[in-house]
């Protein structure tokens, strides 16, 4: 009797612990939803009216999708596209030359870490349509409900980190066209509002918007192209000397472009959950490298050219050092007035770059915490619209240095992220969507615990520390290829996060049977 009495009593603090704990919940996420009432009710009536995503981060079911015309589905490289021609990508082709390679070098280096990179964001594209989520979204299926929010938190410091960019390129080209009569500060402010107020209305728009720019942004590289290939110094070597040295040269270039092409990976499938379920994947995975790798070539060989070219011209050296890369496009091109021409448009390429950034950063932010998804879509664009301009007026005047040091960390974590994704997905959930609980996206306790993932995601950090070769450190191992290192990062993390992983998957998998 006592037993009994004992175990009642248990059962009923638990109960009432549980009760409190709910309560406490519920009352919270009242507040928030009574504090955010307003706007919420002000963003679902523009959700009715212009379809602004009021639920952008809820998974999008396959009977809520239409079918989609094949013309449609070439949308898939539009987007790219337009989000990769534009002057960040211009300025991550001229770091060859910094990096003392010849221009032959360099063009090889750019069309090869493109293409790698390219297959690192196409197929974590092709999650979107069959599941229906966005990215941070399906990382909860490897990585877990608190462990995918260290990756939420690292992909937001990403996208903000590339919205500042783009801020900054523009505001070079603005200067440029205004013959420094107007602060690089207006410009970056302009790209930051353009970005907010597209975001704001949703995936529709923003699709609309580089479903058709990019073929602008295109002609206006082939002009480039065309009038700067005349300068282009193809046989001057190698300014770096000697094997070991070249070696890590090569090397840390490379990690360099492969970072730029593998950085969309954290936010691709963000764009294909319209799609439906059933479309191809290994459709989605070739129009989306495709339309990544052949824009980012054509864009990063105009900087190379335009770099390699510095060699012949003292004057233009002096003004890209001094001015930036807005001011080398105004004296390289003719006549001056069609160089401002094609400089205002490349202003307009910095508006459809951030877009991308902008808006999958605040799906990443609301991911957070079921408590933070209370907070406004539009709320969150406009406190990230802040962070951007901050972060835009205090990088302006090192943007090289900070392109090195911002796109080597992102091909570090896009490789981590992209390879469990592919264990996971191909020797755990045997390649089948059915095997994945989708209708559990937002439960914590139909995910797995994520433990492997964080385990190899955080001790693959010390392949970072020991591989990497940046402007502010050089690690252990990359120090070996001489006085400025080679970047050897990306590759340490690759090999231990794919043997590792799936181990350590199998043992949380024998241990929580999920």
């Amino acid at each position: 009797m006592e037993k009994d009495s004992e175990k009642r009593t248990d059962i009923e603090s638990l109960e009432s612990s549980c009760r409190q704990s709910i309560s406490f919940h519920q009352r919270l996420e009242t507040k928030l939803y009574t504090f955010f009432i307003p706007l919420l009710q002000f963003e679902a009536w523009l959700n009715s009216k212009l379809g602004i995503e009021a639920e952008a981060i809820e998974r999008k079911r396959g009977e809520d999708r239409k079918p989609v015309k094949w013309y449609d589905e070439l949308g898939m490289a539009f987007l790219w596209a337009s989000g990769n021609l534009n002057l960040p990508c211009c300025a991550t082709g001229m770091l060859g030359a910094e990096f003392g390679l010849s221009l032959r070098q360099s063009l090889v280096i750019i069309f090869f870490g493109n293409l790698i990179g390219s297959f690192v964001t196409s197929y974590c594209a092709t999650f979107g349509a069959p599941t229906g989520l966005r990215q941070m979204s399906v990382s909860r299926y490897s990585f877990g409900w608190f462990p995918s929010k260290l990756i939420a938190l690292v992909n937001t410091v990403q996208q903000i980190g590339w919205s500042s960019v783009g801020a900054i390129t523009a505001g070079l080209a603005l200067t440029a066209v205004a013959d420094g009569h107007i602060s690089i500060v207006v410009g970056i402010i302009i790209v930051a509002v353009a970005a907010l107020v597209i975001g704001i209305f949703g995936l529709r728009l923003i699709l609309l918007v580089e479903k058709y720019s990019w073929c602008v942004f295109f002609i206006v590289f082939l002009i480039i192209l065309g009038e700067t290939g005349k300068y282009a110094d193809n046989h001057s070597p190698a300014s770096v000397k000697g094997t070991t040295p070249l070696a890590g040269s090569v090397l840390t270039f490379l990690a360099v472009i492969y970072g730029y092409s593998a950085s969309w990976s954290p936010i691709a499938s963000d764009y294909y959950v319209q799609y439906p379920a059933n479309v191809s994947r290994t459709k989605v995975f070739l129009l989306t490298a495709s339309g990544i790798s052949l824009s980012t070539c054509v864009c990063m060989w105009s900087g190379a050219i335009m770099a390699s070219s510095l060699n012949n011209h003292p004057l233009w050296k002096q003004d890209y050092e001094n001015d930036g890369i807005g001011y080398l496009i105004r004296d390289m091109l003719y006549p001056t007035g069609f160089a401002k021409f094609l400089l205002v448009l490349l202003v307009l390429s910095g508006i459809c770059f951030n877009l991308l950034s902008t808006y999958s950063v605040s799906l990443t932010i609301q991911q957070f915490s079921p408590w933070v998804a209370f907070v406004p879509r539009i709320v969150v664009q406009v406190i990230v619209f802040g962070i951007v301009i901050a972060l835009g007026l205090a990088g302006r005047k090192e943007l090289n240095t900070y392109l090195q040091n911002f796109l080597s960390f992102l091909g570090y974590w896009s490789t981590s992220y992209f390879v469990i994704l592919f264990l996971e997905h191909t020797f755990i959930r045997k390649r089948d969507f059915a095997n994945y609980d989708l209708e559990g996206w937002n439960d914590r306790k139909r995910l797995p615990h994520g433990i492997a993932a964080a385990t190899v995601f955080l001790v693959g950090v010390v392949c970072w520390v020991m591989g990497m070769a940046v402007t502010w450190y050089v690690g252990p191992l990359a120090g070996l290829f001489g006085e400025n290192g080679g970047d050897v990062a990306i590759e340490l993390t690759f090999v231990f996060t794919l043997v590792a992983y799936l181990p350590l998957r199998l043992l949380e998998i024998k241990l929580f049977h999920k």
